[in-house]
């Protein structure tokens, strides 16, 4: 029973991701062109692509998976869609794991989608598997899906939700290690970092660029992800409101 709401609501996410082509262009053409537009900005710099794009791969799916949930969220409040759902045998969890479900899939396919222009147009090279990439890809943009569904809660317009972007993920990138090396951050900076999940998908990624056999340390930072994705989604599930006031 417990599965088959959770389908019930993956699928009518998927319904209307279906009839959105611009949400659809958002999740999948716009982290393509990104990092096509960093691949041609690179270009002729010896492995610099090979550097900045694994890093970039896993953070741009992390940044779109949270937009569009956190709005889409808010919409299904806003407009009634959750009160209504929630006065049938639905608990919120059913809810918030059927929406992570749907992203999941669109997720999947994002990143299927970019990691293949990457690794072939584009040129890009690691010296780990190619295959991990697209996992860490994939996890990144579950945990932008849960922490889109958790910070939602916090917001009463789609203009709130977007204004979260930059309060809650542009700290994770300036102190993620892209900029500036995590161990060269001021001391108080990197005790911070250690708190924030982007730290340890960049750390994933560094792991794969850098080591031709996977690391006891990608494994730990995968494991992190995955424990702030899980996480994420059971304080999704607590601080989801039936409507906005």
């Amino acid at each position: 029973m417990i599965w088959r709401r959770m389908r019930a609501t993956a699928g009518r996410v998927l319904r209307q991701l279906r009839h959105d082509p611009r949400t659809v262009a958002l999740l999948v053409a716009v982290p393509a062109v990104l990092m096509g537009l960093l691949a041609w900005i690179l270009r002729g710099r010896s492995h610099d692509f090979d550097t900045f794009g694994p890093q970039l791969l896993g953070i741009f799916p992390l940044i779109v998976m949270f937009l569009v949930t956190s709005v889409a969220t808010l919409r299904e409040r806003t407009g009634g869609t959750l009160e209504r759902l929630l006065t049938m045998p639905m608990r919120k969890a059913d809810f918030v794991l059927g929406y992570a479900i749907a992203f999941g899939l669109a997720a999947i396919v994002q990143a299927l989608v970019v990691s293949g222009l990457c690794f072939g147009p584009y040129g890009m090279t690691v010296r780990g598997e190619a295959w991990l990439v697209v996992v860490v890809a994939v996890l990144d943009a579950l945990l932008g899906t849960a922490l889109g569904l958790s910070v939602s809660a916090l917001a009463t317009t789609e203009f709130q939700a977007v204004q979260f972007m930059p309060a809650f993920i542009l700290p994770q990138l300036l102190l993620s290690g892209i900029i500036v090396p995590r161990p060269e951050l001021p001391t108080v900076l990197h005790w911070v970092s250690y708190l924030l999940p982007m730290s340890y998908a960049v750390d994933a990624t560094q792991q794969l660029s850098t080591h031709a056999a996977v690391t006891t340390q990608f494994l730990m930072d995968v494991i992190v992800v995955g424990g702030f994705l899980v996480a994420a989604l059971a304080l999704g599930a607590t601080t989801l409101r039936r409507r906005t006031p």
